[in-house]
């Protein structure tokens, strides 16, 4: 599940790049799309904001996510698959 989720980030991150010549750090996802790219609940995002797992900026109610801490954060917890 986590491979699915990083191989969208890489496609959604290349289309940006493609369509918008944007780099990861400025590509912002708001909370809706976080949570629907992450298949995570509105809690599961409080608690990862609250317990500084993932950065994030706030504009008045409205809050944001770079593509580029969505894609550390799945890299800061990849497990590579054991050999046999």
């Amino acid at each position: 599940m986590l491979e699915k989720i990083h191989s969208r980030i890489s496609e959604l991150a290349l289309n940006v790049k493609t369509k918008q010549h944007l780099e990861p750090e400025d590509v912002f996802f708001d909370s809706q799309e976080f949570m629907l790219l992450m298949n995570i609940s509105k809690r599961t995002a409080q608690q990862w904001r609250d317990n500084k797992v993932i950065g994030f900026s706030q504009i008045g109610n409205k809050i944001y996510y770079r593509l580029c801490d969505i894609q550390e954060l799945l890299k800061e917890n990849y497990n590579i698959k054991k050999e046999q």
